[in-house]
């Protein structure tokens, strides 16, 4: 098993073999926009659901993930419930958003995750720069935990999002591009 020593070492390494069921009790998928070009905006979604297949190399692993687009918060009921309208999410028609691996390449001491990301019912393939935290002793006995950090960044509009909200000096209410960063924490 690899703990976070050796993680950190600068060796690329992989928890045991086998299926990790994430754990949202201690996991994060968040996201940040601009608003006005002067801020940026940070929100999560609290719902969310997945298992990491780690196989015997990182090309033989894989991520699947399902997130409730209604529970997405930024803090202020408002702009949440414009998020979550037709102008943006659309959870009405389209209440999930997925994730299902196509490829997990070693980058250095680090990963690249590429698979296929779906909002609003639009498929594309993104990349996401992906780091191994570590492997160790879970709090159940004999159990195994491990944790990642993830991210990448994605255009709404390539997902149909396409608020165009803007000022009279034409400045977009809301930027094009959002970061996603994903914190995960996940038992065997």
């Amino acid at each position: 098993m690899t703990n976070l020593a050796d993680a950190r070492s600068g060796q690329t390494s992989l928890p045991e073999p086998g299926v990790y069921t994430i754990d949202p009790v201690h996991s994060n998928v968040n996201f940040v926009a601009r608003h006005l070009v002067a801020a940026k905006v940070r929100g999560s979604f609290g719902d969310f659901a997945g298992t990491i297949t780690i196989g015997d190399s990182p090309e033989t692993s894989k991520v699947e993930a399902v997130v409730q687009a209604a529970s997405i918060t930024t803090n202020n009921e408002m702009r949440d419930g414009h998020l979550k309208s037709a102008d943006f999410l659309d959870l009405e028609n389209f209440p999930t958003l997925t994730f299902t691996s196509t490829k997990v390449t070693p980058k250095g001491s680090d990963y690249e995750l590429t698979g296929d990301l779906t909002i609003r019912g639009v498929t594309k393939s993104v990349t996401w720069s992906l780091e191994f935290l570590g492997a160790g002793s879970s709090m159940t006995p004999g159990g195994v935990v491990v944790g990642f950090e993830a991210r990448t960044e994605i255009d709404r509009r390539d997902f149909n999002v396409n608020f165009e909200g803007s000022l009279e000096n034409g400045s977009l209410v809301v930027g094009n591009k959002i970061v996603l960063e994903l914190t995960v924490e996940a038992h065997k």
